[in-house]
């Protein structure tokens, strides 16, 4: 709607994961190095904490992306509210392709156990994505990961979820002590945010941020969006928005300042 008007050949802050708008802010790119590192060591786990909207799914997408094929197959949880025999079931179900064939957990640990053993036969490695991990504090379905987890060499495992997380670890120290490494992604810092919205104005075709946002906005920006991701490209969004339908020449606090206004009065938590 508004792209054209801001000399941009797409909109910008769009919540997608087109590679051209990925930004390597160092927290991502070192959460990245790390995450390789567990993987190509074929180790039994990962954790990845951190607020909502700091790009943690996208992360896991890339990482899987730059991966070979031989770290097959990659099964990504997005539901991880499962009882420990489904969670089981689904494992089997996902692994060798063939759902609901077996029922009883004894019948799905073979499937599993034969399927992994094969995999590993063909020079395979399989990667297991729990998305929202931070939900299973305090169920019994981490207790049945940290078991899974002894079924090691075959797999690794990526828990992936907000602070939360890393607390349930703390109160299950025998699956903590299984993960080779964890992350935790930070905010962006102002340096950061500018950077970022630069970053996207380009790869929308545009040019320097400072032709369309002034200095007070960007500084507002960063403030009120806290520096997390997410929240940048919510108040960026409707700030170009409101820029075009008003017919400024730039962006300026007051506009940010509105529609972050605009956002709190819809959503307190911003997520």
């Amino acid at each position: 709607m508004y792209h054209a008007y801001w000399n941009l050949e797409r909109r910008p802050f769009e919540e997608d994961d087109q590679a051209m708008f990925y930004y390597p802010v160092e927290t991502h790119q070192a959460t990245l190095l790390k995450l390789h590192y567990v993987l190509e060591n074929r180790r039994s786990g990962a954790a990845l904490a951190g607020l909502p909207g700091l790009g943690k799914t996208r992360l896991v997408r890339i990482l899987l992306d730059d991966l070979e094929a031989s770290w097959e197959p990659r099964i990504h949880v997005r539901f991880p509210r499962l009882e420990p025999d489904q969670l089981v079931a689904y494992l089997a179900g996902e692994l060798t392709g063939r759902r609901c064939v077996a029922t009883g957990l004894d019948a799905n640990l073979r499937r599993l156990e034969g399927f992994l053993k094969t995999n590993r036969e063909r020079g395979c490695h399989a990667v297991v994505v729990i998305d929202e991990a931070h939900t299973l504090s305090g169920s019994e379905t981490l207790e049945t990961i940290r078991l899974l987890m002894n079924y090691e060499g075959v797999w690794t495992w990526l828990l992936v979820g907000q602070p939360g997380l890393l607390t349930a670890l703390e109160r299950m120290p025998t699956l903590e002590e299984r993960l080779s490494v964890k992350c935790v992604l930070r905010p962006f810092s102002g340096d950061e945010t500018v950077a970022y919205l630069s970053h996207r104005l380009r790869a929308a075709g545009g040019g320097d941020v400072h032709r369309v946002f002034e200095p007070e906005a960007l500084e507002r920006l960063h403030e009120l969006s806290e520096g997390i991701p997410r929240r940048i490209n919510r108040l960026a969004d409707l700030a170009l928005l409101v820029g075009f339908a008003e017919e400024q020449a730039t962006i300026q606090a007051a506009h940010v300042e509105a529609v972050a206004q605009e956002l709190l009065l819809v959503s307190p938590a911003w997520v």
